[in-house]
């Protein structure tokens, strides 16, 4: 039976309670808990305990923190602040049971050259890696189509240069289809590092048009670009047997009934998924 997890950026506007109580009631059985959210909510009063209880009493589990967020930052005072924010989420996610974090770059470090982008997106990642140990933390890679760090490949050297088991992938759909990477190559991945799946759509930038995931991704699976059925068929081809995460990134969806949104998201997802 496939696991099925619902991603909090998907309601973006709602807070960690509601997104159990929708994620429960739409038939979702893992959790991708949207980072942000747990800040709000830790700040304003809420524990890991009490929260990890609500998870569990809703018969969900927490199988993902997403996301520690400008893994690029690589120099002085950024990158300390950096390995503390690392040592943070890994903590919180271990306390909620989780698994895996998912760790972002962005575009701090584009201006560089391929090799040192590589150089430095190796370091930090292994020194995140270091971190993780600590906790029982493993980390999935996502490869944002709007930066130089994006490919398979840059993926699969920092993996090989670290050699280390908690480091692995995750295979978003929309960035992975953004930045070129084919369902046949996703289908020869290894499966042992991918650790998680984005089941999401969108389109690329017309001539012209910024990358503005808002604008680029606003529409229910299935009504972009991407061909979900290659990508999912794709995954399935590499045995991959972890939960497969949706991801809608959509101002608009955002403000439609969140009950019927989480539904249609589920319904879309299982008939690709299973």
């Amino acid at each position: 039976m496939v696991e099925t997890a619902l991603h909090g950026i998907s309601t973006m506007h709602g807070n960690l309670v509601t997104d159990i109580r929708l994620a429960q009631q739409a038939g979702f059985s893992v959790l991708e808990i949207f980072y942000p959210k747990l800040v709000r909510y830790l700040e304003n009063g809420g524990t890991i305990n009490e929260l990890r209880s609500r998870i569990s009493d809703a018969g969900l589990r927490t199988g993902y923190v997403s996301a520690l967020d400008h893994i690029e930052r690589h120099e002085g005072q950024d990158r300390r602040n950096l390995l503390e924010e690392a040592k943070k989420i890994s903590a919180e996610a271990s306390a909620l049971g989780a698994d895996t974090v998912m760790v972002l770059p962005r575009n701090g470090v584009d201006h560089l050259p391929d090799e040192a982008i590589m150089d430095i997106m190796s370091r930090n990642i292994g020194d995140i890696a270091d971190v993780g140990r600590d906790f029982g933390i493993r980390y999935m890679i996502e490869l944002p189509a709007f930066t130089k760090y994006r490919t398979i490949r840059q993926a699969h050297e920092t993996i090989r240069r670290l050699a280390v088991d908690n480091v692995g992938v995750v295979v978003d759909f929309w960035h992975f289809y953004a930045s070129g990477a084919t369902p046949d190559e996703v289908a020869a991945m290894d499966r042992k590092h991918i650790f998680g799946v984005h089941f999401c759509d969108g389109r690329v930038p017309a001539q012209g048009e910024t990358w503005d995931e808002t604008v680029l991704r606003s529409c229910m699976p299935g009504e972009g670009e991407v061909d979900l059925a290659a990508y999912a068929a794709a995954i399935k081809a590499t045995g991959y047997d972890g939960p497969w995460s949706v991801e809608l990134i959509s101002p608009r969806l955002w403000e439609t009934d969140p009950i019927e949104l989480t539904r249609d998201l589920q319904n879309i997802l299982r008939k690709h998924a299973t």
